[in-house]
């Protein structure tokens, strides 16, 4: 009897405790899976079989119950979906990050309200602006001026319209290109007709899928900043395009209109030096003598100097044009004294003074003055115009005099 009650009785309340929870939990996932099912799906007419049958009695709502069950669903507001649930409670961002994208992916005239609630759940700010260019992105396939129309009023004017308007255009000019523009122009910011920022949203989606169509409606907009932007975002397409349409891009680009030519050409020839730079060094050598061509060697001189400053110089010698090798001469100074002065001294000493060569000596000095301002003072009185001369030695020697006044004076009575 003691044997029951100690080991007995705890035995049977229990398995009637698991017997009711059974019970509990098991109509429980019985109403979550009414509540799920899906309502709208016709009965399907094929014959099944007994195993099959069996199964639906258990999973499935009876036909009495559906028109009650429908009834409850349409009179309550539906939850949102399970994915964009996640998106707003937080937790490990790839996870979200990637149920975010399942839902702009999916995003349609049915759930857009949803997707734009788990975007206005978000951070405002510069700090969601990739999810605010999915959404755009997404929001333009089926209806792009309800998600413009959200970009101009919702959107903060400070830190997002302006992208998202942009990315807004850039995912419609994909489908509908003169659809696009239209809207652009009839809602164009500023007094200007001419002067339109919202095209530069136009051809950035354009270069996703016709890079000529967007060049065109570049070279269409009038000098101002919408053709300044438009230049960096085709400047980064073409040269991603490869080395070559890169540089004849650049290079035909019309010389009337001189400061966005050398602009086009510093842009191209920064991308291509760190990505093919003895294409770019001979590209650059076959320019005209402008601007735009000293930015591209300007170019050249930093990347090949952080590789081989020696091979660097030899190259700079073998320029025939002067104004490019005396421009080089002196980028190459100032790169390459900022790393190694000595090699950059004993590579000066190699080219015979002349008024060519004053402006790499004169960089030289400016670089040393403080580190070795005696030094600075010899290579000073080298160089070959008087009043050039007379500047750099005055510099070098009030940079001594912060240092050591006493060496600097008494340098000045030696030398009178």
């Amino acid at each position: 009897m003691n044997a029951f009650f100690k080991i007995g009785l705890p035995w049977a309340i229990s398995l009637g405790v698991v017997f009711f929870l059974g019970l509990y939990l098991g109509s429980e996932q019985m109403k979550d899976a009414f509540a799920s099912a899906d309502l709208t799906r016709p009965v399907s007419s094929q014959p099944q079989n007994s195993t099959e049958s069996r199964k639906d009695i258990l999973s499935a709502p009876q036909a009495s119950d559906r028109n009650t069950i429908k009834h409850l669903l349409e009179n309550k507001n539906p939850e949102m979906p399970p994915n964009l649930q996640r998106i707003m409670q937080g937790g490990d961002m790839v996870e979200s990050l990637g149920s975010y994208l399942d839902a702009v992916r999916s995003m349609d005239r049915s759930n857009v309200k949803h997707v734009i609630k788990a975007f206005e759940e978000l951070p405002s700010g510069y700090g969601r602006h990739l999810e605010m260019k999915l959404l755009m992105r997404s929001w333009v396939n089926f209806d792009p001026e309800s998600a413009l129309s959200y970009a101009l009023n919702k959107l903060d004017a400070r830190s997002e319209r302006k992208f998202g308007i942009s990315e807004a255009l850039a995912g419609w000019a994909v489908k509908d290109q003169e659809a696009a523009i239209a809207w652009a122009e009839a809602h164009n910011p500023t007094p200007k007709r001419e002067e339109n920022p919202l095209l530069v949203g136009i051809i950035k989606g354009l270069m996703e899928t016709d890079l000529d169509a967007a060049n065109r409606l570049f070279h269409s907009l009038p000098q101002g900043n919408s053709r300044w932007q438009a230049s960096g975002l085709l400047a980064e397409k073409y040269a991603n395009s490869g080395t070559n349409q890169a540089i004849q891009w650049a290079s035909q680009y019309p010389t009337n209109d001189p400061r966005m030519r050398e602009s086009i050409l510093a842009q191209v020839g920064a991308r291509l030096a760190q990505t093919d730079l003895e294409t770019t060094a001979d590209w650059v050598q076959n320019l005209p003598d402008e601007p735009g061509a000293l930015r591209v060697l300007e170019n050249v001189i930093d990347q090949w100097t952080r590789k081989d400053p020696q091979e660097t110089a030899s190259w700079v010698d073998s320029l025939s044009m002067p104004s490019k090798k005396r421009h080089a001469m002196n980028e190459l100074t100032h790169k390459w004294s900022l790393i190694d002065p000595i090699a950059t001294a004993e590579w000066l000493n190699t080219i015979p003074p002349s008024t060519q060569n004053d402006a790499a000596i004169a960089t030289f000095v400016s670089n040393i003055k403080d580190q070795d301002p005696e030094g600075a003072i010899d290579w000073a009185q080298s160089i070959s115009d008087p009043d050039q001369r007379q500047k750099y030695v005055q510099e070098a020697l009030e940079s001594w005099k912060r240092t050591n006044a006493d060496q600097a004076e008494q340098w000045l009575k030696s030398n009178q």
